[in-house]
């Protein structure tokens, strides 16, 4: 029977129950979802009772979308990296995503502005007012999670210099768990924005 790596000897210690860690991480995706959840259930509502006209979104938030979409694929290619030791692979899949992440939230700086350019304003109604909170929310929980990636990345840039550090590294446990539940939480606001912006685009048409 082939060795089994630390990382993996270390994960199969867990096979009979669940670490604390995703206990945690799914319950925090399952709060998020309830609060966006309610949010766009509360904007329909507002809508509907006070007869607020469609509201059109820029097509910069499409093109947030397929930015937020390949920072998710680059933050998956790292992840594969890792399993598979491939340490130059990893550090430029943690740099693609940082860059992707940066710029997804400075295209979501640039679709205020024009919705501020054509008087859509948080002061408008209720209705706009729930966008821009919607949209606000869901970047909040994108900045949060960049701490995380840039943690990842100089850690990786610091410590994989040399055989010996990068085996280190690529077998400590802890590391490839804090990645796993990186990765779950980045596809996940993947997912949540593509539903926002579903939501939205068919909100402008009813």
């Amino acid at each position: 029977m082939p060795n089994k790596k630390p990382a993996d000897q270390a994960e199969s210690s867990y096979s009979m129950g669940i670490h604390p860690q995703y206990v945690l991480v799914v319950m925090l995706l399952f709060g998020i979802t309830a609060m966006f959840l309610s949010c766009t259930i509360a904007y329909v509502y507002t809508r509907l009772q006070h007869g607020a006209p469609s509201m059109k979104l820029p097509l910069i938030f499409l093109f947030n979308t397929l930015i937020l979409i390949g920072s998710s694929a680059t933050l998956k290619w790292a992840s594969n990296a890792y399993k598979k030791d491939r340490t130059q692979d990893y550090k430029t899949a943690l740099l693609a995503t940082l860059i992707l992440s940066f710029v997804f939230l400075i295209a979501q700086l640039y679709g205020w502005k024009m919705l501020f350019d054509q008087n859509i304003t948080i002061n408008n109604d209720n209705s706009t007012s729930y966008l821009y909170v919607i949209s606000a929310l869901h970047f909040l929980h994108v900045m949060a999670g960049l701490p995380f990636l840039t943690q990842f990345y100089f850690s990786a840039r610091k410590r994989m210099v040399e055989p010996v550090s990068v085996l280190v590294y690529f077998s400590d446990p802890a590391k490839r768990m804090r990645l796993r539940l990186l990765t779950w939480y980045w596809h996940f606001l993947d997912i949540l924005w593509i539903y926002l912006i579903i939501f939205f685009f068919v909100n402008a048409w009813l």
